[in-house]
């Protein structure tokens, strides 16, 4: 589950609660702003799917941070992301040194890929 998708779930069942226990108990309420959240998920999606610019707005794309073993300090540190994260990134795919390092991407969802370097 994506936090987006998480941040929803409980975000509906808030607004069903409040049916439920506050002083407003009118079902129809709930439901109404139920389906209006449910809706607009449902149209980001579509707009999504269908309009290239704007899911690069909704959901970012990948950025190159190591190219070639060189680490790009300047979208490190707009990215707020710190080097030992990126060496814990690293030494996840088993690789101990920057110069091991083809490429390094920071993924749309925020994790960081690595790709290794062929050994000749």
């Amino acid at each position: 589950m994506s936090p987006f998708e998480m941040i929803l779930v409980f975000l509906l069942g808030g607004m069903g609660i409040q049916a439920v226990v506050s002083d407003d108990r009118s079902i129809t309420n709930a439901i109404l702003g139920i389906l209006t959240v449910a809706m607009m998920h449902v149209f980001v999606s579509w707009w999504k799917a269908r309009n290239e610019t704007f899911r690069k707005i909704v959901d970012g794309t990948p950025i190159v941070i190591i190219n070639d073993g060189k680490v790009d300090e300047e979208l490190l540190r707009r990215m707020r992301l710190h080097p030992q994260d990126l060496m814990a990134a690293a030494r996840q795919e088993g690789l101990e040194r920057i110069e091991q390092i083809q490429f390094a991407v920071v993924e749309r969802n925020g994790g960081v890929s690595i790709v290794r370097k062929q050994k000749a």
